[in-house]
């Protein structure tokens, strides 16, 4: 691929994120509503409650969230339509919410939180949504989320609040998936990313992967209301950038959407999008699900992005 400008995703891609966003999903549905298990890292299968860790994947690949904060309410969501007999499984509940956001008229901006929500409304009686809207406790998912994440001290400092869990952080355990040779051979291209990561954490993620990237070159979830897939954020940096062809690596498939997105709106410049297999699509199957949705080409690492491009 010939391109002037290099776009990168940061969780995935950048740090792996297995133990950190994706095991504060599961570790803040299962404190906040599954009461089932004393052990702060037992898996909700152990615990009796229908998810666990792997079951990211599948709220992942429905598209629309980019928001792990709003992936954590969906997850709560089904957690508590499965108590009151919602018999989706997560897989079913997924597709459904994918169908939502294909049926809808702008599939770039559809909500995977608002397509969560009308499916639970779908599938269960009035009094049983009512029961379950009343257990669903978004604004404490968040807190437990944030501390858990962060950290006691980072999320005092970050938050401006006073913390009520005793958590050393998982945003320590994100182990550096970027080789410093990697930024080397990178470095004649345009340089920018595009994250669902708050911008202070976004800065921690960056600072670690020792990527300095002016603010201009950069949308995180504060710059942005849309988010991923909407092809607003790759639009923009490529304008800035003045090039004629970006390409934007990610490890989920809203950011190869968000690449095909772009390429649609965007009739003056070329958008190819690669996907990484250091996230949560792993292996032959993953590459097989990037090709499906679109992806230009799938790499195994960031560390492969030099081979496959030149400027």
């Amino acid at each position: 691929m010939q391109v002037d400008a290099v776009v990168l995703d940061i969780d995935g891609v950048l740090v792996d994120v297995a133990d950190s966003y994706r095991r504060a999903i599961v570790e803040s549905v299962e404190r906040v509503h599954g009461g089932a298990s004393e052990a702060a890292d037992a898996s909700f299968a152990e615990a009796g409650v229908p998810f666990e860790k792997a079951d990211v994947q599948s709220f992942k690949d429905a598209g629309g969230f980019n928001n792990d904060w709003d992936l954590t309410f969906a997850a709560a969501l089904y957690v508590l339509a499965r108590r009151e007999g919602m018999a989706l499984d997560v897989d079913a509940f997924t597709d459904r919410i994918a169908e939502r956001r294909a049926a809808s008229v702008d599939p770039a901006s559809a909500d995977g939180l608002a397509a969560a929500e009308a499916v639970v409304d779908d599938a269960l009686s009035a009094s049983a949504r009512e029961r379950v809207r009343a257990d669903w406790d978004t604004e404490r998912l968040r807190e437990v989320f944030q501390q858990l994440y962060l950290g006691a001290d980072l999320y005092a400092e970050l938050e401006g609040k006073d913390p009520d869990i005793d958590a050393p952080g998982f945003i320590h355990d994100e182990p550096i998936l970027l080789d410093p040779e990697t930024l080397d051979a990178l470095a004649d291209s345009h340089l920018g990313v595009v994250t669902g990561r708050p911008a202070d954490e976004a800065d921690i993620a960056l600072d670690r992967a020792g990527l300095d990237v002016p603010d201009d070159r950069r949308f995180t979830m504060d710059d942005w209301e849309e988010g991923k897939p909407h092809p607003h954020a790759l639009v923009a940096l490529a304008e800035r950038f003045g090039a004629e062809s970006v390409v934007y690596a990610g490890d989920t498939l809203d950011d190869v959407r968000t690449a095909r997105n772009a390429d649609e709106a965007d009739s003056a410049r070329d958008y190819f999008g690669v996907g990484v297999l250091t996230g949560g699509l792993t292996g032959e199957a993953g590459r097989r699900t990037f090709e499906d949705a679109g992806a230009d080409a799938v790499v195994e690492s960031v560390n492969d992005l030099p081979e496959l491009v030149e400027r």
